[in-house]
């Protein structure tokens, strides 16, 4: 261990010294210094090679311990080209050291010799993988998954618990929007019909929840344990249910492990044994409406119960709405923890492998806190819901609102995705990948988007991989780009390319060229989102399940249920212009002599109507309420009924503009008199353009303004009697000033000794020395800035000519 310290010191120290110097070096000017002298160029030309092949030599070392391809730098202008495979080889490093220490500290066990190597699940990574040779377990299952279904999703169901309708009533399929037959929800009339229990509107002291470090969770992979389990769960009142999904190497992905929890035991089910479909025995807690199910975010988990396990929940609440119904500045289930129950929940295992078997404790401790509090959870939020509502105002009812969001989430339904390649609606499609993604194409390239694009979807299906791993979305907008036409031009623009597509590639290539080769009426890709655009926001038709001649229409009427990712679409605002203005720009010319009125501008995003509120002085609602279908009605008080001090609120004084500056035509008051009433009677007169305001600030702000007025008067005829003065003052100076005599006037040449000589003596002889020198013309010269010399000295040490 010592030896290692010493080691580690040194290296180290080593590393600070370099670091130093390259510092220092990437400050210093070396274009100048080779300049200065060549051998310093020499000799750097020769460091640089030197390093440069270290470098290689430890990149190819480095690259073939991790699997990595290393570049090639034949040069040093090389590795700025070739920077993103020097990070591939280092981004391998790291990713094997982590998987080291994981297996080190416990993380993950390693396999037995001859077996692959697990990646870490502590990774933080958006998608942590096993290997390629990982066996997946999805082709162990006993019904294998098919991706290339394209009817309705037939429910799992082989028995329906806790029925109001019969199981065969509930498999009659009915035509949606698009004419595609579907099934509808098999517990929809439950769930629409369900009455949530009357303590869901009272407060109550929360249950404390066990203390976690003391308890551990019962983790379930067998039949006979599955069984237990469903007995002690029909004689709990509420459990919390979670679920940890694996989408990276599957195309619709699959469920791994699902938590379930009472308010004294946990329960971790292993979601992918062979007969994980006999977990749809589930269905008599999961669907008991005497029991509340509590979840967070339960929007995916719903879709994902009824696609893999067919079960589904009745009497769902979901404390994500109810975070959003409070007001809670966070959402998620880690805030939620750490608010309530004051744990802090490790969010790197989030997005780890879940196929990983066996779990290390570090996962299986995660999974467990995800539903070992929640129970608590619901109790502290429901007591808040209570307090916060008015049970006698719809409104402001917040209870009643989180349960009716919580029905909604429990009515999704599970579709198969279905691939559209000519418009890309759908869960997989290209319409939603290229709205997000501001860039424009020629119809070439659009057509070669579209066919990778496809190609990608059928290999992720025929592969059951998700198409991202197949080829990430960067990859695909690459390609359509530079339409590559061999392998080597296909890999450059690839900075990851996956075993699958490496397998592919000559498919790949063929299904580019095929798209090259489109004709002068191929696709446009603006006209086809405006064509996408004006499909999806048409007036649509409600449809109603199909029923044949004879048959009885079921109680509760099952209606079309919106699909899941058809409403998660929005309307994009793609446009090569702006179309904020309407159809003002959109041709010909405008005639600005019109008045706005007649003009017609239209606005695509109309502004605000301009109310008297707008226009109100205090930034608050204005006196007079105007309803917008009425024109408002000015409201004029005769001058002789306003009162006595404001008899002159209705005198508007322009001032005067470009005028003489000092002394310029003054009013007098006669003058200031009748301008007073010209205005006076010119406001009378367009009176119904004025409307008065009666706020008591306005008013008070309007008697400042006319005090304020008035002292200007005041000054304004004192500073004209001033004047008037002056002028009656100047003519008689004028008639009385006796002509210049300049034989007594003071030197002006010398009117600086003069005032020395008056000032004293103490200036005698500074004035004598300037007598004697004479008048210099060029003394005020000298205090120009000075000039640079003639020549650049140059002091030892590094120049500073090009520092910045």
């Amino acid at each position: 261990m010592d030896s290692f310290k010493e080691l580690q010191d040194s290296i180290s120290s080593a590393l600070v010294s370099t670091t130093r110097s390259a510092t220092r070096l990437s400050s210093a000017d070396i274009p100048f210094q080779r300049s200065l002298d060549p051998e310093v160029g020499t000799a750097i030309d020769e460091h640089n090679a030197r390093l440069l092949q270290l470098a290689q030599r430890l990149l190819q070392n480095a690259a073939a311990s991790s699997g990595a391809v290393g570049p090639k730098l034949p040069d040093v202008e090389a590795i700025d080209a070739n920077w993103r495979g020097i990070v591939d080889v280092v981004d391998s490093l790291l990713e094997k050291a982590d998987t080291s220490l994981d297996e080190y500290t416990g993380v993950v066990k390693r396999l037995a010799q001859g077996g692959e190597q697990a990646t870490s699940a502590k990774k933080t990574a958006r998608h942590a993988n096993l290997p390629n040779t990982y066996p997946k377990p999805q082709l162990l299952f006993e019904h294998v998954p098919k991706n290339d279904e394209t009817g309705g999703f037939r429910p799992l169901l082989s028995t329906k618990p806790h029925a109001k309708i019969p199981l065969d009533e509930c498999l009659k399929t009915f035509r949606d929007s698009n004419g595609n037959e579907q099934y509808p929800h098999p517990y929809q009339t439950e769930i629409e019909s369900y009455e949530y229990p009357a303590s869901m509107y009272q407060t109550s002291e929360p249950i404390a929840y066990t203390p976690f470090e003391t308890t551990t969770a019962t983790f379930v992979d067998t039949p006979e344990a599955v069984a237990e389990m469903l007995a002690e769960l029909k004689s709990a009142k509420e459990i919390a249910i979670d679920l940890e999904h694996h989408d990276n190497r599957s195309y619709v992905g699959i469920v791994c492990l699902m938590q379930i929890s009472t308010r004294n035991k946990d329960w971790i089910v292993d979601t992918l044994k062979p007969w994980r479909r006999r977990l749809e025995c589930l269905n008599e807690v999961f669907a008991d409406p005497s029991i509340v199910k509590v979840l967070h975010g339960a929007y995916m988990d719903i879709v994902w119960l009824q696609r893999d396990l067919g079960l589904y929940v009745v009497g769902l609440f979901d404390t994500y709405h109810a975070a959003r119904t409070l007001g809670y500045p966070g959402a998620s289930l880690a805030f939620l923890l750490s608010k309530f129950a004051n744990f802090q929940a490790q969010k790197q295992y989030q997005m780890a492998d879940w196929r990983v078997r066996p779990l290390g404790d570090e996962l299986f401790n995660y999974a467990r806190a995800d539903t070992h509090f929640l129970l608590y959870i619901f109790d502290c939020m429901r007591n808040e819901l209570v307090e916060r509502s008015d049970f006698s105002n719809p409104e402001k009812d917040k209870v009643t609102e989180v349960l009716n969001k919580s029905r909604e989430t429990a009515l999704q339904r599970y579709e198969h995705p279905i691939y559209d390649s000519e418009l890309g609606m759908g869960a997989g499609g290209w319409y939603r990948l290229i709205c997000r993604t501001p860039l424009q194409y020629t119809p070439q390239q659009f057509a070669v988007f579209r066919a990778v694009h496809k190609w990608r979807d059928d290999v992720a299906r025929a592969e059951d991989e998700s198409p991202v791993y197949v080829m990430p979305n960067h990859s695909v907008f690459s390609i359509a780009r530079t339409m590559p036409d061999d392998r080597t031009a296909l890999f450059s623009i690839m900075p990851h390319v996956s075993h699958v597509v490496r397998a592919r590639v000559d498919e790949l290539l063929a299904a580019i060229a095929e798209a090259k080769n489109v004709g002068p009426d191929a696709p446009d890709l603006n006209d086809t989102i405006k064509k996408i655009e004006d499909m999806k926001f048409k007036g649509t038709e409600e449809v109603l399940p199909t029923k044949s001649a004879g048959e009885e229409i079921p109680a509760a009427p099952i209606l079309e249920t919106t699909p899941l990712v058809a409403a998660l679409d929005t309307a994009p605002h793609r446009a090569s212009i702006s179309k904020f203005w309407g159809g003002l720009w959109s041709g010909g010319s405008v005639d600005y002599s019109l008045p706005a009125s007649e003009l017609g501008i239209s606005l695509a995003l109309p502004l605000p109507p301009l109310t008297a509120e707008v226009f109100a002085s205090d930034g608050g609602p204005a006196a007079v309420e105007t309803p917008a279908d009425e024109t408002p009605q000015p409201t004029f008080v005769p001058k002789e009924e306003r009162p006595a001090e404001d008899k002159r609120s209705d005198i508007f004084i322009v001032k005067q503009l470009g005028g003489k500056r000092k002394r310029g035509r003054v009013e007098s008051t006669e003058e200031q008199g009748e301008n007073a009433l010209a205005a006076a009677s010119e406001l009378e007169a367009n009176a119904d353009e004025v409307m008065l305001e009666d706020d008591e600030k306005a008013r008070r702000r309007r008697e400042k303004a006319l005090r304020k007025e008035a002292k200007r008067l005041k000054k304004q005829r004192q500073a004209q009697e001033a004047a008037e003065q002056e002028d009656e003052e100047g003519e008689v100076q004028e008639e009385e000033e006796p002509a210049f005599d300049y034989a007594s006037a003071p030197s002006v040449l010398r009117a600086r000794e003069a005032e020395r000589s008056q000032a004293g003596g103490s200036g005698k002889k500074a004035r004598e020395k300037k007598r004697e020198q004479g008048f210099n013309p060029y003394a005020r010269l000298a205090d120009a800035p000075r000039g640079l010399p003639r020549a650049q000295k140059e002091k030892a040490g590094k120049s500073k000519t090009f520092r910045s």
